[in-house]
């Protein structure tokens, strides 16, 4: 599986980006793909995540300091996910990571461990 990720650039506070994970190669086994940030000097952290099986409905889950700001949805017929992010603040700044999970969860996976591939992230500069 092949993720790459697009979509970062500068925007004020308040402002809005939206980025792009699309996968390829085996993506047919994916079952949850996910978004992570890493700000300079800080740990990579999860901010959302997405989870499908089957035909069933996606589900996402969403850190806390995202919520109600950042969604995420897919397009399955174009094996991509997107990370929609409003209202955006200075602390958003980062590089923003997608990630890939094969294999079935029940849950939306939040630790970079339960993830095998990555795409090779996105630069977010939010300015004050």
């Amino acid at each position: 599986v092949q993720l790459q990720a697009s979509g970062g650039g500068l925007v004020q506070a308040g402002g809005s980006l939206r980025l792009s994970c699309a996968a390829s190669g085996r993506s047919f086994s994916m079952n949850a793909m996910g978004w992570f940030r890493q700000a300079l000097g800080k740990e990579r952290e999860f901010v959302g995540g997405i989870r499908w099986s089957g035909g069933g409905t996606p589900y996402a889950d969403y850190a806390d300091s995202v919520k109600d700001r950042f969604s995420i949805s897919r397009d399955n017929a174009k094996n991509t996910v997107y990370l929609q992010m409003n209202s955006l603040k200075p602390e958003d700044t980062a590089v923003y990571y997608c990630a890939a999970k094969n294999g079935f969860t029940g849950r939306v996976p939040t630790s970079t461990y339960d993830y095998a591939y990555w795409g090779q992230g996105t630069l977010v500069t939010v300015s004050s």
